[in-house]
């Protein structure tokens, strides 16, 4: 985990929504993420968390910035040679129920992926393939002539885990696995991850709005607010000792188990709504909904810098 894998600078991505108006989904976030780490993206919906994901590994086209993975910068790759990069950088999709086509049966979805990057020379070594993906995921060769609808919601997801998977690639980003799940098997998918991980030396972007899920798998973790990162730290610092506003917020909604402390514990309810991010507010994003906000935050946007050692924020508290 020393080397940065993912490099992301001031990545944008912008929705034209007629009449010259632009929904600003992600605006100018940069962040790293080391070889073998996970990083936790999270935020309220809304935020561009997803679209983010979906930005870093081109599945929407960046409207400004770049997005270096293993050393090429993935902004600039012409179609044909984006082709053939997908095999570093693949995707596991928040719904298995809407991600897997209903007409394939588990051996053709799976096989597509090696169809397409030419992995394999025969029917029978792609059928061989895709059995061993299967195991590895916990599910067995039996169910690879059954169709997605014969599955269990846990069991899909394993399926899109595995497809994921099958190219062999370095970088997953996993956008909210386990939210369309029951509660009883978020943390089998989410172990499930943790295994791969480690097994494969996979880099994760796992995006998430499940706080308490995501200190559990994440090495670090980035606070997303209306299209901005507001904060960036390790897992144990930002639980810890949260240094924006925002991020205070969201800790302060964390349920703990113990009943005295949970009595004791004071929850930080924020005012108003999210703003349109077709018209986000001058200044700080934040500043229409933060119990500090003050004259300057109106006026000059905040800088995201490093307020303690590894620890980064984007507010004038901290000047």
């Amino acid at each position: 985990m020393s080397r940065a894998f993912v490099e992301v600078r001031n990545l944008s991505k912008y929705f034209p929504v007629g009449r010259n108006r632009v929904l600003k989904a992600v605006d100018g976030i940069s962040f790293t993420v080391r070889k073998g780490e996970t990083l936790g993206l999270v935020g309220e919906s809304g935020c561009g968390k997803s679209t983010a994901g979906r930005t870093v590994i081109r599945l929407y086209e960046p409207t400004s910035g770049s997005v270096v993975i293993d050393g090429t910068d993935v902004t600039k790759l012409s179609r044909s040679k984006l082709k053939a990069f997908r095999r570093k950088m693949q995707m596991i999709f928040q719904d298995p129920y809407a991600s897997l086509n209903p007409r394939m049966t588990v051996l053709d979805i799976i096989g597509e992926a090696l169809d397409i990057h030419g992995l394999v020379k025969s029917r029978a070594e792609r059928t061989r393939r895709v059995e061993e993906l299967l195991e590895l995921v916990g599910l067995n060769a039996q169910h690879a002539s059954r169709y997605p609808h014969e599955f269990s919601g846990g069991q899909r997801q394993r399926i899109g885990i595995t497809r994921a998977l099958a190219v062999e690639p370095e970088f997953i980003v996993c956008d909210e696995p386990i939210s369309a799940l029951d509660v009883s098997i978020q943390a089998q998918i989410v172990n499930l991850l943790t295994d791969l991980q480690k097994k494969m030396g996979l880099t994760y972007l796992f995006v998430a709005h499940d706080l308490a899920m995501v200190k559990y798998i994440s090495d670090r973790i980035a606070v997303m607010y209306l299209g901005q990162i507001v904060e960036l730290a390790s897992s144990e610092d930002l639980y810890d000792q949260p240094q924006h506003p925002y991020t205070k917020a969201l800790m302060s909604a964390i349920p703990i188990p113990d009943p005295e402390a949970e009595a004791k514990k004071e929850r930080i309810i924020l005012q108003g709504e999210l703003p349109n991010p077709i018209s986000p507010p001058s200044g700080c994003p934040f500043r229409t909904r933060c119990p500090f906000a003050m004259e300057r935050c109106a006026q000059e946007k905040p800088a995201f810098r490093e307020v303690r050692p590894g620890h980064w924020a984007a507010c004038h508290l901290h000047d």
